[in-house]
């Protein structure tokens, strides 16, 4: 991958030095006689990562503009991302058993009567396992 992504890069500057602009991928795929998406991808492969709050324009003396402004996520924001890496710390804290019920009683949706079933306790146990489980969360957020 990295060999084609060089490649890309040497027929990029080519292109661009015989068109004047800058070629699109399809371009480049064509000129090396390979698959657009593996071009697009190699080259991906040996960009290098920025980072979210890496400014992208400033207005000379106020806040400026970062990566993170110009990406959006309608089905997410910020709060629920966090919320959600908060309730994955906190699960992390929980014993094997309590993780075991939470995930089989919230994540697979199953009655307290078919958890104990399954790992051999009582129903009652079930609910004391989720409701110590639960605070243990709740305190943790």
């Amino acid at each position: 991958m990295r060999d084609l992504a060089y490649k890309a890069l040497g027929a990029r500057d080519e292109l661009s030095k015989k068109n004047i602009c800058e070629p699109t991928i399809a371009q480049i795929a064509a000129f090396l006689d390979e698959d657009e998406n593996a071009v697009s991808a190699a080259l991906e492969a040996i960009s290098e990562p920025i980072s979210m709050y890496e400014p992208i324009f400033t207005d000379g003396g106020g806040e400026g503009m970062c990566v993170m402004d110009q990406i959006s996520d309608e089905n997410c924001n910020d709060g629920a991302w966090i919320e959600n890496i908060a309730l994955n710390e906190a699960l992390k804290k929980l014993s094997e058993r309590e993780r075991s019920v939470i995930d089989l009683r919230f994540y697979l949706g199953k009655t307290q009567m078919e958890i104990a079933d399954e790992i051999g306790i009582s129903q009652a146990q079930v609910s004391r396992i989720e409701k110590a489980a639960l605070e243990k969360i709740k305190n943790q957020m």
